[in-house]
C-alpha cells in the first residue's frame, strides 16, 4: 500500500473554498495555502474515485475554517462535488468587507458545476452586523447571489431571517467611537 500525502486531498478539497461565494467569502482566501487534517483518509489518484476524510476533519485556508465529521469529495468526469457532514458542520470565514460569516448545518454540499452550496439540517448562516437566516435547508447560488430557503429550496418548515439596521454597531473587533462629554458651562 502506498501512503499518499495530504496534498491530494488538499487539491480536491480546495474546491470547497469556492463554496461560500463572493458575497460570503474573503476573495484572497482562494490564493492561500489550505491545511487539511482528519483522523483518516481514503483517497485515490484516480479522479473517478471518491476521496473520503473521516473523523475530526479540520480545513483551514486563510480566514476560512471548517470543522466536520466527514468530507466526501467527488471530482470525476463532469462531477465536482464536496459533501461535508457532521453534528453539526461548522464553518466561518471573513468577508471582503471585514465582517464575518458563521454557518452551521448537519450537512453542507458544494456542487461546482451548478455553482450552488446547500446547507441542510438545522442550517443557520449568520453575518454579524448584517443579519442571519435559518431553516431546514438553505440554497445559495454563487453565480446569481440568490439565497433560497423553505419551500423555495425544496424543503418544508419555517424560515427565520433577521436583518440588522445599517446603522448597527461597528463590525466585530472594531472599537466603538468614544462618547462626547457634555460641555460644562462656566458659572460666574
Amino acid at each position: 500500500m502506498i501512503r499518499r500525502t495530504a496534498s491530494f486531498p488538499t487539491v480536491l478539497v480546495a474546491l470547497l473554498c469556492l463554496c461560500v461565494g463572493s458575497a460570503w467569502a474573503k476573495s484572497s482566501d482562494r490564493n492561500q495555502r489550505m491545511n487539511v487534517s482528519s483522523d483518516s483518509s481514503d483517497c485515490s489518484v484516480n479522479e473517478s474515485e471518491p476521496c473520503i476524510l473521516r473523523g475530526n476533519v479540520h480545513i483551514v485556508q486563510g480566514t476560512l475554517e471548517i470543522h466536520s465529521s466527514k468530507a466526501d469529495v467527488r471530482r470525476g468526469g463532469n462531477e465536482q462535488v464536496i459533501k461535508l457532514s457532521g453534528s453539526p458542520v461548522k464553518m466561518k470565514q471573513q468577508m471582503d468587507d471585514g465582517g464575518w460569516m458563521n454557518a452551521t448545518a448537519a450537512r453542507i454540499d458544494y456542487d461546482q458545476n451548478r455553482d450552488t452550496v446547500v446547507f441542510s439540517g438545522n442550517a443557520v448562516v449568520k453575518q454579524p452586523g448584517r443579519g442571519s437566516i435559518s431553516g431546514e435547508r438553505i440554497v445559495y447560488n454563487m453565480a446569481t447571489g440568490q439565497v433560497q430557503s423553505g419551500a423555495a429550496a425544496g424543503a418544508g418548515g419555517r424560515v427565520n431571517m433577521t436583518f440588522e439596521p445599517k446603522n448597527q454597531a461597528p463590525a466585530e473587533g472594531a472599537k466603538p467611537e468614544p462618547k462626547a462629554e457634555p460641555a460644562q458651562q462656566d458659572k460666574n
